[in-house]
Protein backbone atom coordinates (compact mmCIF):
# COMPACT_ATOMS: atom_id res chain seq x y z
CA UNK A 1 0.00 0.00 0.00
CA UNK A 2 2.90 2.39 0.65
CA UNK A 3 4.93 1.20 -2.35
CA UNK A 4 5.28 3.39 -5.41
CA UNK A 5 5.89 6.69 -3.61
CA UNK A 6 9.16 8.62 -3.43
CA UNK A 7 8.55 9.68 0.18
CA UNK A 8 6.38 8.85 3.15
CA UNK A 9 5.14 11.11 5.94
CA UNK A 10 3.66 9.72 9.13
CA UNK A 11 1.39 11.26 11.71
CA UNK A 12 2.80 10.67 15.20
CA UNK A 13 0.27 9.96 17.95
CA UNK A 14 -1.88 6.99 17.06
CA UNK A 15 0.30 6.12 14.08
CA UNK A 16 3.89 5.58 15.23
CA UNK A 17 3.48 5.94 18.99
CA UNK A 18 0.77 6.45 21.56
CA UNK A 19 1.57 9.50 23.70
CA UNK A 20 0.56 8.95 27.32
CA UNK A 21 -1.19 12.29 27.81
CA UNK A 22 -4.13 12.88 30.14
CA UNK A 23 -5.96 15.26 27.82
CA UNK A 24 -8.54 16.16 30.48
CA UNK A 25 -5.66 17.38 32.66
CA UNK A 26 -4.25 19.38 29.75
CA UNK A 27 -7.65 21.01 29.23
CA UNK A 28 -7.88 21.81 32.96
CA UNK A 29 -4.42 23.41 32.96
CA UNK A 30 -5.18 25.44 29.83
CA UNK A 31 -8.48 26.57 31.36
CA UNK A 32 -6.57 27.62 34.49
CA UNK A 33 -4.26 29.67 32.26
CA UNK A 34 -7.33 31.47 30.90
CA UNK A 35 -8.71 32.11 34.39
CA UNK A 36 -5.30 33.35 35.64
CA UNK A 37 -5.38 35.90 32.81
CA UNK A 38 -8.90 36.98 33.76
CA UNK A 39 -10.52 35.28 30.77
CA UNK A 40 -13.46 32.93 31.17
CA UNK A 41 -12.64 29.65 29.40
CA UNK A 42 -16.32 28.72 29.24
CA UNK A 43 -17.11 25.15 28.34
CA UNK A 44 -14.85 25.00 25.27
CA UNK A 45 -12.92 21.80 24.71
CA UNK A 46 -9.12 21.84 24.58
CA UNK A 47 -8.96 22.59 20.84
CA UNK A 48 -11.52 25.35 21.23
CA UNK A 49 -9.37 26.90 23.95
CA UNK A 50 -6.28 26.44 21.79
CA UNK A 51 -8.00 28.10 18.84
CA UNK A 52 -9.14 31.09 20.91
CA UNK A 53 -5.82 31.55 22.69
CA UNK A 54 -4.41 34.06 20.20
CA UNK A 55 -7.37 36.40 20.34
CA UNK A 56 -7.08 36.35 24.13
CA UNK A 57 -3.32 37.03 24.21
CA UNK A 58 -2.64 33.55 25.53
CA UNK A 59 -1.17 31.76 22.51
CA UNK A 60 2.36 31.35 23.88
CA UNK A 61 1.22 30.29 27.35
CA UNK A 62 -1.36 27.82 26.05
CA UNK A 63 1.15 26.33 23.59
CA UNK A 64 3.76 25.97 26.34
CA UNK A 65 1.24 24.29 28.66
CA UNK A 66 0.12 21.82 26.01
CA UNK A 67 3.67 21.10 24.84
CA UNK A 68 4.87 20.39 28.40
CA UNK A 69 2.17 17.75 28.86
CA UNK A 70 2.94 16.25 25.46
CA UNK A 71 6.69 16.04 26.14
CA UNK A 72 5.98 14.26 29.43
CA UNK A 73 3.66 11.87 27.59
CA UNK A 74 6.27 11.31 24.89
CA UNK A 75 8.84 10.13 27.43
CA UNK A 76 6.51 7.34 28.53
CA UNK A 77 4.82 6.77 25.17
CA UNK A 78 4.15 3.34 23.75
CA UNK A 79 5.68 2.36 20.41
CA UNK A 80 3.10 1.14 17.87
CA UNK A 81 3.54 -1.60 15.27
CA UNK A 82 4.03 0.72 12.29
CA UNK A 83 7.11 2.26 13.90
CA UNK A 84 9.01 -0.90 12.98
CA UNK A 85 8.61 -0.02 9.29
CA UNK A 86 10.70 3.13 9.75
CA UNK A 87 13.84 1.14 10.39
CA UNK A 88 13.67 -0.38 6.90
CA UNK A 89 12.72 2.74 4.91
CA UNK A 90 15.09 3.68 2.11
CA UNK A 91 13.21 6.78 0.95
CA UNK A 92 12.77 10.17 2.64
CA UNK A 93 10.62 9.94 5.79
CA UNK A 94 8.87 12.73 7.64
CA UNK A 95 6.61 13.16 10.63
CA UNK A 96 3.78 15.70 10.51
CA UNK A 97 1.84 15.98 13.75
CA UNK A 98 -0.71 18.09 15.56
CA UNK A 99 1.45 17.57 18.65
CA UNK A 100 4.31 19.93 19.42
CA UNK A 101 7.53 19.41 17.50
CA UNK A 102 9.40 18.96 20.76
CA UNK A 103 7.10 16.15 21.88
CA UNK A 104 7.49 14.46 18.50
CA UNK A 105 11.26 14.61 18.78
CA UNK A 106 11.17 13.23 22.34
CA UNK A 107 8.95 10.33 21.24
CA UNK A 108 11.19 9.56 18.26
CA UNK A 109 14.30 9.60 20.48
CA UNK A 110 12.59 7.53 23.19
CA UNK A 111 11.85 4.78 20.69
CA UNK A 112 15.15 4.99 18.75
CA UNK A 113 13.36 6.27 15.64
CA UNK A 114 14.93 9.72 15.24
CA UNK A 115 17.76 8.49 13.00
CA UNK A 116 15.16 7.13 10.56
CA UNK A 117 13.23 10.40 10.19
CA UNK A 118 14.47 13.19 7.92
CA UNK A 119 11.96 15.93 8.83
CA UNK A 120 9.64 16.68 11.76
CA UNK A 121 6.90 19.29 11.65
CA UNK A 122 4.72 19.86 14.68
CA UNK A 123 1.86 22.11 15.67
CA UNK A 124 4.33 24.82 16.66
CA UNK A 125 6.61 24.54 13.61
CA UNK A 126 4.39 26.45 11.18
CA UNK A 127 1.53 28.90 11.64
CA UNK A 128 -1.19 26.58 10.35
CA UNK A 129 -2.44 23.33 11.85
CA UNK A 130 -3.86 20.17 10.34
CA UNK A 131 -6.20 19.84 8.48
CA UNK A 132 -4.72 22.93 6.78
CA UNK A 133 -2.22 21.61 4.20
CA UNK A 134 0.60 23.89 5.43
CA UNK A 135 2.22 21.52 7.94
CA UNK A 136 2.20 18.56 5.54
CA UNK A 137 3.47 20.68 2.66
CA UNK A 138 6.28 21.98 4.90
CA UNK A 139 7.23 18.41 5.78
CA UNK A 140 7.19 17.37 2.12
CA UNK A 141 9.28 20.43 1.20
CA UNK A 142 11.86 19.53 3.85
CA UNK A 143 12.05 16.04 2.33
CA UNK A 144 12.64 17.50 -1.14
CA UNK A 145 9.89 15.42 -2.71
CA UNK A 146 6.91 16.47 -4.83
CA UNK A 147 3.61 16.21 -2.90
CA UNK A 148 2.13 14.02 -5.65
CA UNK A 149 4.91 11.49 -4.97
CA UNK A 150 4.26 11.26 -1.21
CA UNK A 151 1.92 9.14 0.87
CA UNK A 152 0.77 10.48 4.25
CA UNK A 153 -0.06 7.80 6.82
CA UNK A 154 -2.38 8.76 9.66
CA UNK A 155 -5.08 7.61 12.01
CA UNK A 156 -7.81 10.21 11.66
CA UNK A 157 -10.19 11.91 9.30
CA UNK A 158 -8.24 15.12 10.00
CA UNK A 159 -5.14 13.41 8.57
CA UNK A 160 -7.09 12.29 5.47
CA UNK A 161 -8.37 15.86 4.97
CA UNK A 162 -4.82 17.20 5.36
CA UNK A 163 -3.49 14.83 2.69
CA UNK A 164 -6.29 15.73 0.30
CA UNK A 165 -5.70 19.45 0.78
CA UNK A 166 -1.94 19.02 0.28
CA UNK A 167 -2.25 16.89 -2.84
CA UNK A 168 -0.61 13.79 -1.37
CA UNK A 169 -1.89 10.23 -1.26
CA UNK A 170 -3.26 9.00 2.06
CA UNK A 171 -3.33 5.69 3.91
CA UNK A 172 -5.01 4.92 7.21
CA UNK A 173 -2.59 3.27 9.61
CA UNK A 174 -5.09 0.45 10.19
CA UNK A 175 -4.91 -0.43 6.48
CA UNK A 176 -1.11 -0.56 6.21
CA UNK A 177 0.22 -4.10 6.08
CA UNK A 178 3.66 -4.77 7.48
CA UNK A 179 5.81 -7.05 5.36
Amino acid sequence: MLDGYDGVVYDLDGTLVHLDVAWDDVRADVAATYRDAGVDPGDRDLWGLFGAAGENGLAETVEATMAAHEREGAHVSRRLRLADALENERRPVGVCTLNSEGAARVALETHDLAAHVDAVVGRDTVAEHKPHPGPLLETVDLLGVDPADVVFVGDSERDAETASAAGTAFAYVRDVALD
